[in-house]
């Protein structure tokens, strides 16, 4: 029963850095996701609480579902790590014991760092979702982006992908792309 109760960087690096913290700051929002679960076989089942949080030992919210066997929780943040459970309570109150434990990465956040300074390759990290694909596209000019690199995402991961043609440029952009 659950109780209810970073090194120095060179000048165009920095700019690039700096453009793409104040550009993912601007472009970051929240998401939301759909869980759903099989319903409870017990007889006296009155309905459903999901315990979430970004920890999986202490969660900070608990969602009363009602008797829904899915239900949209919105305003998680990208690319933060959440972990939901799901009990089925009784007349009374009384939580069942958890299901199990599951971690979603949020995907939309976007981190860019050079590998050993500035004139090196940069390591690219971001969140994907199972089943999506996704393109990484680099520009230096924000107007023109080509594609660098391309997968189907087989799993809720972080992913991170070298660009060794950075250090041929002053500076460079990225974006994610997803559908």
């Amino acid at each position: 029963m659950f109780d209810r109760a970073t090194k120095s960087f060179s000048a165009s690096w920095l700019a690039m850095l700096a453009l793409t913290m104040l550009l993912g700051r601007l472009a970051e929002g929240s998401q939301t996701l759909t869980l759903a679960w099989n319903p409870s076989q017990a007889a006296n089942v009155a309905g459903y609480d999901i315990y979430y949080g970004n920890d999986g030992t202490n969660f900070q919210y608990i969602i009363d579902a009602g008797t829904n066997t899915s239900y949209e929780i919105s305003g998680l943040q990208e690319g933060q790590t959440n972990t939901f459970a799901v009990t089925a309570y009784d007349d009374l109150g009384i939580d069942s014991a958890p299901s199990n434990l599951i971690s979603y990465i949020v995907p939309g956040l976007l981190t860019v760092a050079p590998i050993a300074g500035p004139g090196s390759p940069a390591l690219i990290s971001f969140p994907v979702a199972p089943g999506l694909t996704y393109q990484l596209q680099a520009s230096v000019d924000l107007t023109t982006w080509s594609i660098i690199w391309q997968t189907t995402a087989a799993s809720n991961a972080w992913t991170q992908v070298q660009d060794l043609q950075a250090a041929n440029f002053n500076m460079r952009f990225y974006r994610v792309a997803s559908q």
